[in-house]
């Protein structure tokens, strides 16, 4: 028996956030794994990051994250699904500014309020 529509709508909202958050949650820790002044270079970096908790908590995440993507995928059809996982750039890009100082620049802002403007559109017209 398939869940009440409303159901379907709060699961959907729900894994779509989560793919955000494990996303978003990965690449921050491979920069933060990739980032560490610290490393190396060649073969000792890649030991080093081995090494630190960061590279596993981004891979922990993207493991996790395929298995919330395949579940969002199964609700919702590709088209939508890959449009709506687009906003995954903007809080990559936001988070970078907040944790890491990257730059914002006039044109990355204005494709940040693009893509939020595109998965809005999508969103709302289903």
């Amino acid at each position: 028996m398939m869940p009440a529509a409303g159901a379907i709508s709060s699961v959907v909202v729900g894994l779509w956030l989560l793919n955000i958050v494990l996303d978003t949650g990965g690449q921050l820790a491979f920069k933060a794994a990739a980032g560490d002044e610290h490393a190396g270079d060649g073969f000792a970096r890649w030991k080093h990051m081995a090494a630190r908790p960061w590279l596993w908590l981004g891979i922990g995440c993207y493991v996790i994250e395929f298995l919330v993507w395949i579940a969002f995928l199964s609700l919702i059809p590709l088209s939508e699904g890959v449009l709506l996982g687009s906003i995954n750039i903007v809080a990559i890009m936001l988070a970078g500014r907040f944790l890491f100082g990257e730059e914002l620049t006039r044109l990355r802002v204005l494709g940040i309020a693009l893509v939020t403007l595109g998965v809005a559109i999508v969103g709302i017209g289903g």
